[in-house]
């Protein structure tokens, strides 16, 4: 067999996640099968990032054993004409069989975009997530610090989830805003269960006022899920890539995020 690793672009609106499920509603079972219909025979997806419902990519990387041999362009144009809207293949490489998008990334990216404003969003409803009263960027900023280095994040993984060890080494946490869009960047070595989603959640506490910037360290330090924001929205949270070895001569793994709307300044 062949491994063919692809980068693959979704609006997460349209499944119930990345991982398959026994409704056939996720991204897996939807590339999975169109890429059977190509292949002409069963194959088994795996992906640098399992995203929640609701959750985008840009820059899913995946990889799959190809059971019979077929031109490159068959693994993007052929493989898209089965995929729903929702989803797109955008590049296809051949790689080695020591290749893994899971095991073999060495870093993965999130951007949650948000939109700060008193009015939800229309254009960009379910791309972003939302917030409608006014939230200090400096003090969000100053909280970020702390979180930054390798920490037990427990109390920002959600009861479900099935992670070996809850530490994580966190390379970057990057606040920063455009008008009413606030953007929030993420690169780590991995994430927890709606560990995102939940650092958002604590971030706007603290933006509000609700809680001061010294609470998110004390959160990290009692590793208690219980103490922690509610989980936000999955609307404005993207998978933005992973990061490889040179060797395996991948396409570039990583897209930012790009909205119609993002410079819309009031």
């Amino acid at each position: 067999m062949t491994r063919i690793a692809l980068g693959v672009e979704y609006d997460g609106r349209g499944f119930c996640g990345f991982q398959s499920q026994p409704s056939h509603c996720a991204v897996q079972d939807a590339l999975e099968r169109a890429i059977g219909a190509v292949a002409d025979g069963a194959v088994s997806v795996a992906a640098a990032g399992r995203t929640d419902a609701g959750v985008h990519a840009t820059s899913q990387v995946v990889h799959f054993d190809a059971p019979h041999e077929r031109p490159a362009s068959a693994w993007v144009r052929g493989v898209n004409a089965h995929l729903p809207p929702a989803a797109a293949v955008l590049w296809s490489a051949e790689v080695g069989p020591d290749f893994h998008a899971r095991f073999a990334a060495r870093a993965r990216h999130y951007t949650y975009l948000l939109d700060n404003r008193p009015q939800r969003p229309g254009l960009d409803a379910g791309r972003v997530g939302w917030y409608h009263r006014p939230l200090d960027d400096a003090a969000m900023r100053e909280a970020s610090r702390v979180i930054a280095g390798r920490h037990d994040f427990s109390a920002f993984c959600a009861a479900q989830c099935q992670a070996r060890s809850p530490w994580r080494t966190l390379w970057r946490c990057h606040i920063a805003r455009e008008g009413e869009r606030l953007r929030f960047d993420f690169s780590a070595d991995g994430f927890l269960h709606h560990m995102i989603r939940n650092l958002i959640g604590a971030f706007i506490a603290i933006g509000n006022g609700t809680r001061p910037p010294c609470w998110l360290g004390e959160l990290l330090d009692s590793r208690d899920r219980s103490r922690g924001a509610a989980t936000f929205a999955a609307d404005g949270l993207y998978f933005t890539g992973a990061d490889y070895d040179a060797a395996f001569g991948l396409p570039p793994t990583r897209r930012e995020v790009a909205l119609a709307n993002a410079s819309v300044v009031p």
